[in-house]
């Protein structure tokens, strides 16, 4: 699997193409904007591109979709939450295929309801449900603090310390980590019971 990550727009949003080295398929993860440098990795490396992913329904993930299934013929693919048009839904547990590689769907809500994060090949691509040294905000409609908490603490804590985390933006002090150094530097992950965390978020 090769990642190739691309950092887009005035929000410090990155996007995602993930590739599958034996046979070129691939997926998008979250176009927004510089749509016209993912199409060159597409182009320049002969990328057959299977799905456009959101990893939730915010629109600076989410508005490069329609010129990029303009581009690439490619169906829209969303968690079934998902207040917005697609093509195909997803749900917990479930496994996105494209050549011999696949990426297993965990359904991480609090940013907002549909927030997914996908994990395989020793990759975890967080979306907004985890950064490089924070967390994604609560504040926007269909955000939980609840809800962050146990997608933090019951799924991304007990993940391998050794998968190679790549964020939905580019807050932190680095553009890729690992589950197990935020595990250790990141405030937002350190142990706590659900009533401080919510204190902590106010």
């Amino acid at each position: 699997m090769i990642v190739h990550q691309i950092p887009v727009g005035p929000m410090q949003n990155f996007s995602y193409i993930v590739v599958d080295e034996d046979t070129n398929e691939s997926i998008i993860i979250d176009p927004s904007w510089n749509l016209m440098e993912l199409e060159l990795i597409i182009k320049n490396n002969n990328l057959n591109i299977k799905y456009i992913v959101n990893t939730h329904y915010h629109d600076d993930h989410t508005r490069g979709n329609q010129e990029m299934v303009e581009s690439t013929k490619a169906p829209i693919l969303q968690h079934e939450l998902s207040t917005l048009k697609n093509d195909v839904t997803v749900k917990d547990g479930d496994f996105i295929e494209f050549g011999n590689s696949k990426l297993k769907v965990l359904h991480t809500p609090g940013h907002s309801d549909d927030s997914i994060c996908l994990i395989g090949d020793g990759n975890i691509f967080s979306g907004d449900t985890l950064f490089v040294g924070n967390c994604g905000r609560i504040d926007l409609p269909g955000g939980s603090a609840s809800k962050l908490y146990h997608s933090l603490f019951d799924v991304l804590h007990s993940l391998d310390d050794d998968l190679v985390l790549y964020p939905g933006h580019n807050y932190g002090p680095t553009e890729v980590s690992t589950i197990g150094k935020e595990k250790m530097t990141n405030m937002i992950m350190q142990k706590r019971t659900e009533q401080q965390f919510l204190d902590m978020m106010g």
